[in-house]
């Protein structure tokens, strides 16, 4: 056995007698080549009065059991200290990452999981702040928020964008019982594990932000060893660890790590399942309330029903969800503790999606214009349109897609120039009154926007493949209103009319367009005579809704109202309906 250089350590009782006398006794053990745990045990006979024993122990490893976290001057064995060890150490570091919260560092606790789609402790958030220039939408409950600590983020969040995410919180509590309950039967399993951070050597360089790594023995194999370390607050989440079998074989160690991982799998599948479809969550989604759904199964749900399958809270997401983050800790953990289910599930769904419906899918009736929410009425007279109703009422979908001729032939991007525009508003037909020689009155409600994507003929109609158009998130609006009306932001727009336009408020935007519709309501406009109103309602107070009704009741050209379909953003919509007015109010 190689000696041990061993010395006491205690304030001012460092040069006492008692010192150097416990240095001799520490000195002669070692040299008479006592088993090295006579050693252990007088340190945690003598750490009852206040003394530290640090060690230098070349060959053999320090302390054993949870508690021993080491003193400043443990070196590694040269294989551990040089990041050359096994695989499965890695790996290791890698799953016990999954479950560490990138502001503290330990095991997420609270989850809650952001718009950004990453997830931390709710007590690691920033505190919330007043949100300025922040109109729409205007709600009391959207008025607070903080600046995402993610670096990688680091917009601004409202605090009503998230709550507790139940998934993960049930998730990390699974982790944390299977870890508990492996480390009470691992005590014959000792793993030396010590944090491994840039800029640190062997030599026992100090880390400037972190200071000099803290190793130790701990229960387990390599998994369970470094999951305690970040328990213990040991582990930064951005370091890595170096592991060594303190007891068995390196081979020992893997074999219970690659049990603890299956039993790790098994334990968290049954809270990773979906609750719209029963399966393995596939893309994972977690809604502001704090529920997570597959993606592709929350847009079905979102396509009748705006409120949250579980909770029942209402939505405020575009029913496409193709502008919300998913939840990167639930897919990290699903790829890394569930990877064959997962690979099962996302084979399972490519087969079903392989199954659909062709791409040409979508009946489309080139007419007039039409918009979301509003009322379209339609009297069908033409075989080939009258042949179309009759199969999407058939069929049960009894939507097709609206869209206006292209009057001016002008290209309509990759499609060319097509007889109509390529932007268009699915409807949904809410009655059909069918006449004896066969035509029929069509009453139908938009549902939302589209862009055609291809085309072709069947029977004498259009059909087409089509993508959604949506608004972006509500956090992206309320971003950009924040920026333009911003004390000294430029504006980018070159007439004077938008200029004025683009330093207002979204709901200053909004009292342009209601205040002009209330002045011309008052003069008798006959575009605003009471049979309109019957048919098209009255003026909506929804921000997002009122643009449509605005242009739907308003006598201009259907050029003009087109730039309403492609816009994907209130504010803009908005000031698009604002220049309207302005230039109405000039002609006077």
């Amino acid at each position: 056995m190689t000696a041990c250089e061993t010395y006491i350590e205690r304030g001012e009782l460092q040069q006492s007698p008692a010192t150097r006398l416990l240095n001799e006794c520490l000195s002669s053990i070692a040299q008479l080549s006592f088993h090295r745990h006579f050693a252990l045990l007088l340190t945690r006979l003598i750490a009852p009065l206040g003394f530290k024993l640090r060690k230098t122990i070349p060959t053999l490893p320090p302390l054993v059991g949870p508690a021993g976290l080491m003193g400043d001057s443990v070196k590694l064995p040269d294989a551990a200290a040089s990041g050359s060890g096994p695989n499965s150490c890695r790996d290791a570091r890698a799953i016990v990452r999954l479950v560490q919260c990138q502001r503290c560092s330990y095991p997420v606790k609270q989850p809650v999981t952001l718009p950004c789609g990453n997830s931390l402790c709710r007590g690691c958030l920033p505190e919330p702040h007043l949100r300025e220039n922040i109109s729409y939408p205007n709600k009391p409950s959207r008025q607070q928020g903080f600046t995402c600590p993610i670096a990688e983020c680091g917009r601004e969040h409202s605090s009503e964008d998230f709550s507790l995410d139940v998934t993960l919180a049930k998730v990390m509590d699974v982790i944390g019982n299977e870890m508990s309950r492996y480390r009470s039967h691992a005590n014959d399993s000792l793993t030396l594990v010590e944090e491994k951070k840039a800029g640190w050597s062997p030599g026992g360089t100090t880390w400037p932000e972190y200071g000099k790594p803290k190793p130790g023995i701990l229960n387990g194999g390599y998994l369970l060893a470094t999951y305690t370390l970040a328990e213990m607050g040991g582990l930064h989440h951005d370091a890595d660890v170096t592991c060594q079998a303190a007891s068995g074989t390196e081979d020992g160690h893997r074999s219970l790590d690659t049990a603890m991982l299956e039993s790790l799998g098994e334990a968290v599948r049954n809270e990773l399942d979906c609750q719209v479809c029963c399966a393995l969550m596939l893309d994972p989604l977690t809604t502001s309330c704090g529920h997570t759904f597959c993606r592709k199964c929350l847009v079905r749900v979102l396509d009748h029903s705006n409120n949250c399958p579980l909770c029942r809270r209402a939505l405020t997401v575009a029913s496409s969800l193709s502008l919300e983050r998913s939840n990167k800790r639930l897919t990290e953990i699903l790829a890394g503790l569930c990877p064959d289910p997962l690979a099962a599930r996302a084979e399972q769904a490519s087969r079903e999606d392989k199954g659909a419906v062709g791409d040409l899918d979508v009946p489309l009736f080139v007419c007039t214009l039409s918009y979301p929410a509003m009322p379209t009425f339609l009297y069908i007279f033409e075989a080939r349109y009258r042949l179309m109703i009759r199969r999407v009422v058939e069929n049960g979908s009894r939507r097709f897609g609206m869209l206006m001729y292209n009057r001016s032939g002008e290209s309509q991007g990759e499609l060319g120039a097509t007889e109509f525009m390529k932007y268009g508003t699915l409807l949904r037909i809410e009655n059909v009154q069918a006449l004896p020689d066969g035509r029929s009155l069509v009453e139908t409600t938009g549902v939302s926007r589209f862009k055609v994507k291809a085309w072709d003929i069947l029977d004498g109609y259009i059909v087409g493949s089509i993508s959604r158009v949506e608004d972006i998130s509500l956090a992206e609006e309320e971003h950009v209103e924040a920026l333009e009306t911003a004390t000294r932001a430029p504006s980018l727009a070159t007439d004077p009319i938008s200029q004025q336009l683009d330093r207002l408020s979204t709901c200053a935007l909004l009292q342009i367009s209601v205040t002009y519709v209330n002045r011309m309501r008052a003069s008798s406009a006959p575009w605003l005579h009471d049979r309109i109103l019957m048919a098209y309602g009255a003026p909506p107070e929804d921000p997002a809704v009122f643009p449509y009704w605005f242009a739907s009741v308003l006598p201009i050209s259907d050029d003009e109202k087109y730039l309403l379909l492609p816009t994907t953003s209130v504010r803009e919509r908005l000031k698009i309906t604002a220049r309207w007015v302005r230039r109405l109010e000039q002609r006077w």
